[in-house]
C-alpha cells in the first residue's frame, strides 16, 4: 500500500480533520498520552498509550458521531438521527444528540450488555432493543430511517465520521512529535482511516499499522482483492472491531495510506488486555487492546518511537472476568492437569503438600470416579492451579512426575 497525499485519493482530506477538531473543542476530551516501561523494554524504543479509553462515553466514537450530527441540515436535525450498535457507538451518538439537542434513537442487540444499555438511555437516547445479531439491529435501524426519515448515522462508512476520528491523529502528532509508527484497532475502519489522512498528510514518513482480530479479519482479503469483501461469520472476543465488512469509504482511504494490517489472536487479546490492568492501570475492553496485542506479538517488527492507541474502555464486568481468566491463562498463570490417584485416605492430603512444595496456588479440585476408564480403586483428580508463568508450569508438572504421579493429557 502507498502513502501517497491524501489530497489526491481520499474523499477526506486534512483541512476536514482540522475543521473536526475544532467541532470538537470542548466537546472531546483531549485524551492523554502515556509511556509504558514494559512495552518499551520488549520493544526496544520508547512505547506510549494513547489513551482514548479515557475518553467521554469511553470510547472514541463521540467524536465522529458529533461531527456527523452537526453537519445536519436543520430539517435534518428536527427528524432526528437513528443508530443500530452494541454499544460504543450507541454511547457516542446519544451523548452527542443530546449536546446538540437532537433527539435520537439507538437500537441494539437483544443481548447487548446490561451496562452499555443502561449507559445509552442515560446519555439521553430512546433504546431499542432488535436482532440477536447486529447485523439484524442494523436492518431494523435502517427501516425505523426510511420509516420515520430520521437520518442514519452509520458507525464508520461516512466522511465526516472518518474526519472526526481522524482528530486523534492530530492529537498523536501533537503529543508525541517523534513518533514513527502508530498502532490502531481495525473494524470497519473509520478510525485507521481518519488517523492516516491526518497522519500521512502531514508525516508522511509515520508508518500506520491496522490491526484486526484473527476471526474478524475482513481487511487482508479486501486489500488483496481490491475491493470490500464480506465474512461470512465473524467471530472475536473484541466487538469494537467484529465488523464483516470494510466500509466503502474508509476501504478507499486505509488501501492507500495504511501501510499494513495485521491479525492477532484471541490469546494475544486476552494477554493484552490484563497488562495494560497490571502495568498500565487501564482499564482497556479488549477491541482497544488489539495493538498492544500486536506489539506483544511481534515486538521486533516496530521502529520506535511506537504509539499504540487504546481506543475503548467499555468492557462488560461479566467478559472482563472471562478475558482476565483467558489472558491469565495464556501467560502461563494458570495450569490445568488431570491426574490419576489410588483412592485410599490420606492420597489427596499428600498430593496438595507435593503442591504447596511446587509453590502452585490450588485454586479447585474435582473428583471423578465414575468413568469406566478408572479402575476399581483409581479416582480421577482435576485440579485448577495459580502458577507464576510458563516455566512454572512445567516446573509443577515435572515436580508431580518424579513424585510418582501420572500426569494425564
Amino acid at each position: 500500500m502507498n502513502a501517497r497525499l491524501p489530497q489526491l485519493i481520499s474523499p477526506v482530506i486534512l483541512d476536514d480533520v482540522r475543521g473536526a477538531q475544532k467541532m470538537l473543542s470542548g466537546v472531546a476530551r483531549v485524551t492523554p498520552m502515556e509511556g509504558s516501561r514494559h512495552l518499551t523494554r520488549l520493544v526496544g524504543s520508547p512505547v506510549h498509550l494513547k489513551c482514548e479509553n479515557l475518553q467521554r462515553t469511553g470510547s472514541f466514537k463521540l467524536r465522529g458521531a458529533y461531527v456527523r450530527i452537526s453537519g445536519l441540515r436543520p430539517e435534518e436535525r428536527a427528524a432526528g438521527v437513528v443508530a443500530a450498535s452494541a454499544g460504543n457507538h450507541a454511547q457516542g451518538v446519544a451523548l452527542a444528540s443530546s449536546l446538540l439537542g437532537v433527539r435520537s434513537t439507538v437500537f441494539m442487540p437483544v443481548g447487548a450488555p446490561l451496562p452499555k444499555v443502561a449507559a445509552t438511555r442515560q446519555y439521553g437516547a430512546d433504546v431499542r432493543l432488535a436482532g440477536q445479531v447486529i447485523d439484524e439491529t442494523l436492518a431494523r435501524a435502517e427501516e425505523y430511517a426510511h420509516e420515520t426519515g430520521a437520518v442514519f448515522i452509520h458507525p464508520f462508512d461516512h466522511p465526516d465520521i472518518v474526519a472526526g476520528q481522524g482528530t486523534l491523529g492530530l492529537e498523536i502528532l501533537e503529543q508525541c512529535p517523534e513518533v514513527r509508527t502508530i498502532l490502531v484497532g481495525v473494524g470497519g475502519g473509520g478510525l485507521a482511516a481518519g488517523i492516516a489522512v491526518a497522519v500521512k498528510a502531514l508525516r508522511p514518513d509515520v508508518r500506520v499499522v491496522g490491526v484486526q482480530a484473527e476471526g474478524a479479519a475482513a481487511y487482508p482479503p479486501s486489500l488483496a482483492a481490491g475491493r470490500p469483501l464480506s465474512l461470512e461469520a465473524p467471530s472475536t472476543m473484541a466487538d469494537g472491531i467484529k465488523v464483516g465488512r470494510p466500509g466503502d469509504v474508509p476501504f478507499r482511504i486505509i488501501s492507500e495510506l495504511v501501510d499494513e494490517v495485521r491479525t492477532v489472536s484471541e490469546d494475544a487479546l486476552s494477554s493484552a488486555l490484563l497488562l495494560c490492568l497490571e502495568r498500565a492501570k487501564l482499564v482497556v475492553e479488549p477491541a482497544g487492546a488489539s495493538p498492544v496485542a500486536a506489539l506483544l506479538g511481534d515486538p521486533g517488527a516496530f521502529e520506535g518511537p511506537v504509539v499504540a492507541l487504546l481506543s475503548g474502555g467499555n468492557v462488560d464486568p461479566l467478559l472482563m472476568q472471562r478475558v482476565l481468566r483467558h489472558g491469565m491463562a495464556a501467560a502461563g498463570r494458570y495450569l490445568s492437569l488431570r491426574l490419576r490417584l489410588t483412592d485410599r485416605p490420606g492420597v489427596l492430603a499428600a498430593l496438595l503438600g507435593t503442591l504447596s512444595e511446587a509453590d502452585a496456588n490450588v485454586l479447585d479440585v474435582s473428583h471423578v470416579r465414575t468413568d469406566p476408564r478408572l479402575g476399581l480403586t483409581e479416582v480421577e483428580v482435576e485440579l485448577q492451579l495459580e502458577t507464576k508463568g510458563p516455566e512454572h508450569c512445567e516446573e509443577v508438572a515435572a515436580v508431580l512426575r518424579s513424585a510418582g504421579y501420572t500426569v494425564l493429557d
